[in-house]
C-alpha cells in the first residue's frame, strides 16, 4: 500500500502545511469533528516535538510525515533527523508534585488522543494510529481507489520536497 508523504523543514511556520495535510485527509474521509480534533492535535504535537526536541529547531533539518490508511483506520508516522530519546523515561505530565514543570505534556496528549502510539528508531520516529470505526471494508475499498486516483492527479499536494 502506497504511503503519502509530506516533508517539511523544522520551521514552526511549516505547521500550517501539516494542518492542511491533515485537513485534506479528514475532508476526503469525511471524518467527524471528534476524529479530526484528535488527529490534528496529536499529529501537530508530534511534529512540533520532532522539530523542537528531535531536530533542535535546526531549520536545515527535516520532519517527514507519512499518512497511510488501513481497514482499521488511519496511521501517521512522524520522523525527525535527531538521535531519538528514551521515551520510557518521560515524566508523568499529570503528576503535579513530582513533575512541577509538567514535562512530557506533549507525549501525554499524543498518547491520550491516538488509539495506538509506537516509538520507533530510538524515538526519532513515532507512529500514531487512529481507529476509525466508520470505515467498513466496502467503503474502505472504494475510498482507497478514489484517493489513489486523486493522488495520481494531485500528487504535489501531499508529496513535497523542500
Amino acid at each position: 500500500m502506497k504511503k503519502h508523504t509530506l516533508k517539511i523543514k523544522s520551521d514552526p511556520h511549516q505547521i500550517l502545511e501539516v494542518e492542511k495535510f491533515i485537513e485534506d485527509i479528514c475532508d476526503y474521509y469525511n471524518l467527524n469533528d471528534s476524529y479530526f480534533g484528535n488527529i490534528m492535535v496529536a499529529v501537530t504535537e508530534a511534529v512540533e516535538n520532532a522539530m523542537i526536541h528531535g531536530n533542535h529547531n535546526d531549520k536545515e533539518k527535516y520532519v517527514t510525515i507519512q499518512f497511510d490508511f488501513s481497514q482499521k483506520g488511519i496511521d501517521f508516522t512522524i520522523e525527525d533527523e535527531g538521535q531519538g530519546f528514551d521515551f520510557d523515561s518521560i515524566p508523568d505530565a499529570t503528576d503535579a508534585e513530582g513533575n512541577p514543570e509538567k514535562k512530557g505534556t506533549g507525549i501525554y496528549l499524543i498518547r491520550t488522543l491516538a488509539d495506538e502510539v509506537r516509538f520507533l528508531e530510538n524515538g526519532s520516529k513515532v507512529r500514531l494510529v487512529f481507529n476509525i470505526t466508520s470505515i467498513n471494508k466496502e467503503v474502505f475499498i472504494n475510498r482507497k481507489k478514489h484517493i489513489e486516483d486523486y493522488f495520481k492527479v494531485k500528487k504535489n499536494i501531499f508529496e513535497k520536497n523542500n
